[in-house]
């Protein structure tokens, strides 16, 4: 056995003096619990200790605070082989789910289109290597499936993106990250993807934070947002009231110059910047009495960058969905569904007059919905202002 090392280790690992109190106390017949209680580790932590570093060169496991620490610095020891690198049948079986060549039901092979691999991420519309293209960690953890006798046969997903993106450790060939769903040529960390948030989103003005009666749609006034969006970035803005389905719409023209070259930090020339998006939801939303102005939820879009002026403008509460979270406006979205009759994908909507986006408007808000007992949604919102009145005027002394 090779020389122990005494050096002290950071808190992250277990020292040889809190190795030799686990075999104390686990000589005293003391649960995991107990033993992680008394030298300040996670209960997972000795659990794991006595699974992994126990001897058993005898005929029972028993734990033994050199045997362990031995272990632990033989497992701890750099460089290693990969296991990728060292195991051919395992790296064949990654190679082949990741880059093999896919087939008909027939099994006629499928070459698709010919494709090199240019050393960075594919071009924007532009065709893509077919291949099996199963994830890292579909790969994993249909190991367990297909060997489930063999140990041999095991690997993280996270050592088949080493053995791709890792330098040194390069047991596939570097062109297989073609093969990946994104097709990134360089991993991307997770601290920058965390840091990627809209800066003008805080924690506050979340959807978790929207009062309860905007969730159970009990009070109307509470509204949902977002942009329909046609040929040549032509948008339309969709507000739909959550308890009555009452629907509005925002004409959004291009500003002039669209089309042409833009200016840099310019405004979006397509029609639905921050300030045109702003700007039409102010002149529509304070058409309405004040009672039906109690808040609107929106996605994450940089069109809603001035929601804090929006806010003093309308007395509207802004709150925000999360990421690619579209249930949590149900409503808009089916409406956005129901409006694509009218406005379907493809088409210019920046030809369509006020007077167009207000027949549509009038359409939806005339069909009689079964969430609303067939009434329609115009009905039901005549119906809130109605009883809104009388409860006013029985108030007045």
């Amino acid at each position: 056995m090779a020389p122990i090392s005494l050096a002290p280790l950071s808190g992250r690992y277990l020292s040889l003096a809190e190795r030799e109190e686990i075999a104390i106390l686990r000589a005293q017949q003391q649960g995991v619990r107990e033993i992680a209680r008394r030298v300040g580790r996670s209960p997972s932590t000795i659990s794991r200790e006595l699974r992994r570093n126990a001897s058993t060169r005898s005929h029972w496991v028993e734990y033994r605070a050199t045997t362990a620490q031995w272990h632990a610095e033989r497992r701890a020891s750099r460089p290693k082989v990969a296991k990728l690198a060292a195991n051919k049948a395992l790296r064949e079986y990654v190679q082949d789910r990741l880059a093999g060549v896919i087939t008909t039901p027939a099994g006629e092979l499928v070459a698709g289109p010919e494709v090199g691999f240019i050393g960075r991420r594919h071009g924007h519309r532009a065709d893509r290597r077919w291949a099996r293209s199963w994830s890292p960690e579909q790969i994993s953890s249909r190991l367990r499936f297909d060997f489930p006798d063999d140990e041999s046969m095991r690997v993280s997903h996270e050592a088949i993106y080493q053995a791709l993106y890792v330098q040194g450790r390069g047991a596939l060939k570097r062109e297989l990250v073609a093969c990946l769903r994104t097709g990134r040529a360089l991993r991307v960390p997770r601290a920058r993807t965390r840091g990627r948030g809209k800066k003008f989103i805080t924690s506050e003005i979340m959807i978790s934070e929207r009062p309860a009666e905007a969730a159970d749609r009990a009070v109307p006034g509470h509204w949902e947002g977002d942009l329909i969006i046609g040929l040549n970035r032509s948008a339309i803005g969709t507000l739909v009231e959550r308890t009555t389905r009452f629907t509005m719409l925002l004409r959004l023209p291009p500003m002039e110059g669209h089309g042409g070259p833009r200016a840099k930090n310019g405004p979006a020339l397509a029609g639905h910047g921050a300030e045109a998006v702003r700007d039409a939801i102010t002149a529509t939303i304070t058409t309405l009495p004040g009672q039906l102005r109690r808040s609107l939820t929106w996605d994450q879009g940089t069109e809603m960058a001035q929601h804090a002026q929006l806010r003093i403008d309308t007395g509207l509460e802004i709150y925000f969905c999360d990421p690619h979270s579209p249930w949590q406006r149900g409503t808009n979205e089916n409406t956005n569904g129901l409006l694509r009759q009218y406005f379907p994908k493809g088409t210019d909507l920046s030809r369509h007059s006020p007077d167009d986006l207000a027949a549509v408007a009038a359409a939806l808000n005339s069909r009689p919905r079964k969430t609303l007992r067939w009434k329609t949604p115009a009905e039901a919102l005549d119906e809130f202002l109605y009883s809104a009145q009388q409860g006013s005027v029985a108030t007045t002394p």
